[in-house]
């Protein structure tokens, strides 16, 4: 047999095992056997049947990963295609983190709506991506008409801002105050911030988010130079002394970059003053940035608007879809008050993929707005479900979940046992579990005590809370991001503390 025959050989095998992988019969029967497993395990969460974290070292997970990684359909001789896929989907459901649990009161990621991730898939099958109109084109215009409704649901005037999706609330942060650094300082984005004398700065919330302190670094600005606002009684920017530090820092000659508000602050859910921030902006002639990642769905709701009042005032702001409109990560949104400023970030030319021939595509190629080239469809899920059941489905979500957050704290403070550490604007609670033992104790051991309690728990699968901080002292923080959860959820989760707090004493 000759090399050319030989090689002709390999390449129709070859061909023959990928025809297999791309069998659209094998993605029907896959599609069905893996949509029945999520149904189960949908079920199963929402009836609270099984842990909520399924605690496994990392070590364990990773040696698990591995062997089934390593081991194929042809190590197993009579294992199928199917056989092997149902495994796998069974492996990772069993071993993953279940948001679907109403039991899940943790980090700032929402049980999603399980629809949404079906008009995600339609995006990840079909491999939907956009950096240029004719890539993606209904991906672009989903986009488009997200922003266009969610910016007039903010408050920006129809036609005069622009927006984009973006991959997460951390580059959508760095993404916007690029924007502002190359309208404060016209030749940075060429000629970079060397020799720049008197350095500028960014001032941001005294609490905000690390990912701005993290912007601040990427953007050659200096994480030193990102200066701390001093924050009131209820973690909010306290307005008069922002004043005070503006005034400072002008007459030293520092150019500032932006000064960025939060609505919410991740540690207390602090919604910030934004109609008198944004007054101190204008009066000082100064970019204003809002980091609403959290908050910015409240515009969808009646009765928690007004935390939001003169958002639609902000230069720049971001909210994520994948926090408080429940869409699976990663959907973030970027905003511009001033749709001038929508080609700022970024000042290039690519001529292979930006036709010179279509300027008026152009406006619609997402390339020239975002740092992602390859982008994948983020907005099909949001989409998906705002066209189905309508921007009232979002309301009730923000609303459901706030008003839960409420329903905890007032759980809390009637309980001589627990102390809340603040008065929460939404659905974030930080609070900390202080039976007798402990109340008297140094500050040190009660916080101590506080991760303790919350190492048990997590590990045990009954309920998922996180860690945080307190001046200085560790506390416990809730999150409730699954509609479902009831006031008996939030019953069960305090005496499930007391339980592991006796346990520990």
């Amino acid at each position: 047999m000759s090399s050319i025959t030989s090689e002709t050989d390999a390449i129709e095998q070859a061909r023959k095992r990928i025809a297999s992988a791309y069998d659209p019969q094998l993605l029907q029967s896959a599609g069905r056997e893996i949509v029945d497993l999520l149904v189960s395990q949908l079920e199963s969460c929402q009836k609270s049947a099984g842990s909520v974290l399924n605690w496994n070292s990392p070590p364990e997970n990773i040696a698990e990963a591995t062997r089934l990684l390593c081991s194929g359909i042809s190590d197993v001789e009579s294992a199928t295609p199917m056989e092997r896929i149902r495994l796998l989907a069974e492996t990772m459901l069993s071993r993953g983190q279940n948001l679907q649990d109403p039991r899940y009161i943790g980090h700032q990621v929402p049980a999603s709506v399980p629809l949404a991730g079906l008009f995600d898939a339609i995006g990840a099958v079909t491999n939907s991506v956009m950096a240029v109109y004719e890539m993606g084109p209904w991906a672009t215009a989903c986009e488009n008409a997200l922003v266009e409704e969610l910016g007039k649901l903010i408050g920006y005037q129809a036609g005069s801002f622009s927006g984009f999706i973006t991959h997460g609330g951390s580059l959508a942060n760095l993404t916007a105050l690029l924007t502002a650094r190359n309208v404060a300082l016209g030749k940075s984005w060429k000629e970079g911030l060397l020799g720049t004398n008197p350095q500028p700065v960014i001032i941001a919330h005294g609490a905000a988010h690390y990912c701005i302190e993290r912007s601040a670094g990427i953007l050659g600005i200096g994480t030193d130079r990102c200066l701390k606002a001093s924050l009131d009684d209820r973690g909010r920017i306290d307005v008069e002394l922002l004043e005070a530090l503006i005034v400072e820092v002008q007459s030293k000659g520092h150019p500032i970059i932006a000064v960025c508000a939060s609505a919410c602050a991740t540690p207390l859910g602090a919604f910030d003053p934004l109609h008198e921030i944004a007054d101190l902006c204008e009066k000082y002639d100064l970019w204003m940035h809002v980091d609403a990642a959290h908050g910015g769905a409240a515009c969808f709701s009646d009765r928690y608007r007004d935390l939001i009042s003169g958002l639609e005032r902000a230069d720049s702001m971001i909210c994520d879809a994948h926090k408080m409109m429940f869409v699976p990560a990663l959907c973030a949104f970027v905003f511009y008050k001033n749709r001038e400023h929508r080609f700022d970030a970024f000042q290039q030319n690519a001529p292979y993929l930006f036709d010179p021939s279509a300027p008026d595509i152009i406006e619609y190629d997402s390339g020239l707005k975002t740092i992602e080239c390859t982008k994948r469809a983020a907005a099909f899920g949001l989409w998906g479900l705002w066209s189905t059941f309508g921007k009232e489905l979002f309301a009730d979500l923000v609303d459901v979940t706030f008003s839960m957050g409420q329903i905890l704290s007032e759980k809390l403070r009637a309980a001589p046992d627990f102390q809340v550490l603040h008065k929460p604007e939404c659905n974030i609670v930080v609070f900390r579990y202080l039976p007798e033992e402990i109340a008297g104790r140094k500050a040190e051991q009660i916080g101590e005590f506080q991760l303790r309690v919350r190492r048990k728990l997590i590990e045990s699968g009954e309920f998922y809370i996180v860690p945080s901080s307190f001046e200085g002292i560790a506390a416990l923080r809730c999150t409730v991001m699954n509609p479902l959860t009831t006031p008996r959820h939030l019953d069960q989760l305090m005496d499930a503390l007391r339980k592991y707090g006796r346990e520990l004493l």
